[in-house]
C-alpha cells in the first residue's frame, strides 16, 4: 500500500477550507439561507489561521527613498577637449601622431610651412629696427624742444611715428605668437619659414586630419585632443523624477555591459523641461576610471529623495489578475458555534522598495491609522481565495 505524506501548509490549508463547506453525504443537514461571501473577502478559521501563518500588524509610514534606473553618455569638459587648428594654414611638414597617443602640454603635434611665415618675422624686425631709430630721435627731439630749440610741430610729428611704429611691432608680436613663434626669441639670424603646432592640453589624440604635404587652411581642425581625467555623465530623467534627485547625491553607473561599477556625484541638474518630457542631470565621475571613453553609454542607478509614505513588508503585497493587493482585518465572526475571521482584499498601488519594505498607495478612502493589516500569510490568503470555490462541494 502506498502512502502519500501532504506536507504543504497552503494545501492542507485549502483542503480544510473544502472540506468544511462539505458534509460527506452521511448525515442529512438540515436546510439553510446560504451566505454568499463577497468577491473580496476570504474567511478562514481559527486552526486555518494557525496554518497559513498569518501575522497581523499596522501600515507603518517610513523614510524610504528608492532607486531610479536611468541612461546617459559620458561626457568631457569643454576645457578638457580642444580641437587644434593653425590660424594661418600653410603645408604639412612632418608629423608622427596616430589617434590614441598621449600628448603633454605644449608637445609638438605637426611641423607646418607657410610662406607667409617668413613675411611676418620680417616685418617685425623691420617694424623693430625702425622702432629703435624712432624712438632715439623721439627722446632727442623731445630735448630739444624743452630747450626752446626744436619746434611744437616737429616734436609732434616724430612722437607720431613713434607710436604708429610702436602699435605695429605690438601688433606683428601678437601675430608671431598666435602661429606659435616667440618674439622675444626673434632675430635676423633665426628667421624659418616652418612652425611647430603644438598642443594646447595634455590627454590622448581623439582624431588625426593631416597628411604629409597636405594644404591645410585656417579653419581646418588639424587635431582633437581629449583630457579624460576629469569626465562627467550626462543623464535623462523624466520630468515626473525631477524632484527625487539633487545636488550632491552619490550614484552609481556601468558603462556597456561590464560589471565593473564606477560611482559619481550629481553637481546640476536640469532647469528647464525638454519638449519630450525629460530633462537633463549632470554628474561628475569620482576618480579615474579604465575603458571609459567619451561617448559612451552608461546605466545609472540613482538614490532617490527620501519621503515619509505609507509602507508594509514586501511580502505582504500579493499579486492577482495583473493587480497588486494587500489583506487587511474586516471582522470576526461565529458560524454553526465556530470562530471565523474575514479578511478584505485592498488593491493598491506599489512605489519605491526599499530594505525589504516597499510604499504602497492605498484608496483616498482608506484609513489606515485605523486597520490592521497581513504582514505575513498574505500568499497562503490569496491561495485560500483562489482555491476555495474550486473545491467546493
Amino acid at each position: 500500500m502506498t502512502k502519500y505524506k501532504i506536507s504543504s501548509p497552503i494545501f492542507i490549508l485549502v483542503l480544510l477550507i473544502a472540506l468544511s463547506s462539505c458534509n460527506g453525504g452521511k448525515k442529512p443537514v438540515e436546510a439553510k439561507a446560504e451566505e454568499i461571501i463577497p468577491e473580496n473577502i476570504v474567511e478562514l478559521r481559527e486552526d486555518q489561521i494557525k496554518l497559513a501563518n498569518i501575522e497581523m500588524g499596522a501600515i507603518d509610514l517610513k523614510s524610504m527613498s528608492g532607486t531610479l534606473k536611468v541612461n546617459g553618455t559620458v561626457s568631457v569638459a569643454p576645457q578638457n577637449l580642444a580641437t587644434v587648428c593653425m590660424p594661418m594654414g600653410g603645408f604639412v611638414k612632418s608629423t608622427n601622431l596616430m589617434p590614441g597617443n598621449v600628448v603633454r602640454k605644449g608637445q609638438t603635434l605637426a611641423i607646418l610651412e607657410n610662406q607667409e611665415f617668413i613675411d611676418i618675422q620680417q616685418n617685425y624686425l623691420e617694424a623693430k629696427n625702425k622702432l629703435e631709430l624712432a624712438k632715439a630721435d623721439y627722446d632727442r627731439q623731445n630735448e630739444l624742444y624743452k630747450s626752446d630749440v626744436s619746434s611744437q610741430k616737429s616734436m609732434q610729428q616724430v612722437a607720431s611715428n613713434y607710436k604708429s611704429l610702436k602699435v605695429q611691432v605690438k601688433a606683428l608680436e601678437q601675430k608671431l605668437t598666435l602661429i606659435g613663434i616667440n618674439p622675444n626669441r626673434m632675430n635676423e639670424d633665426n628667421i624659418s619659414r616652418s612652425v611647430a603646432l603644438v598642443s594646447p592640453i595634455s590627454g590622448y589624440v581623439k582624431a588625426v586630419n593631416v597628411s604629409i604635404g597636405k594644404s591645410v587652411s585656417g579653419s581646418d581642425v588639424l587635431f582633437e585632443i581629449v583630457n579624460s581625467d576629469k569626465l562627467f555623465l550626462e543623464l535623462t530623467l523624466f520630468e515626473k523624477d525631477a524632484d527625487k534627485v539633487s545636488n550632491g547625491e552619490k550614484i552609481r553607473f556601468f558603462i556597456n555591459n561590464e560589471t565593473e561599477k564606477h560611482e559619481a556625484v550629481i553637481y546640476q541638474t536640469g532647469k528647464s523641461i525638454n519638449n519630450d518630457k525629460t530633462y537633463k542631470v549632470y554628474a561628475n565621475v569620482i576618480g579615474r576610471c579604465k575603458n571609459m571613453l567619451p561617448g559612451m553609454y552608461v546605466n545609472a542607478v540613482i538614490q532617490a529623495k527620501s519621503n515619509q509614505v505609507t509602507s508594509v513588508p514586501s511580502e505582504a503585497i500579493v499579486s492577482f489578475e495583473d493587480k497588486d493587493y494587500i489583506f487587511v482585518f474586516e471582522r470576526n465572526k461565529v458560524e454553526a458555534g465556530k470562530p471565523f475571521t474575514e479578511y478584505r482584499m485592498i488593491q493598491v498601488q506599489k512605489g519605491v522598495s526599499d530594505d525589504g519594505y516597499t510604499e504602497i498607495i492605498l484608496p483616498e478612502s482608506f484609513n489606515y491609522k485605523a486597520s490592521k493589516v497581513v504582514l505575513k500569510g498574505a500568499y497562503n490568503l490569496l491561495s485560500a481565495k483562489k482555491n476555495a470555490g474550486e473545491m467546493s462541494c
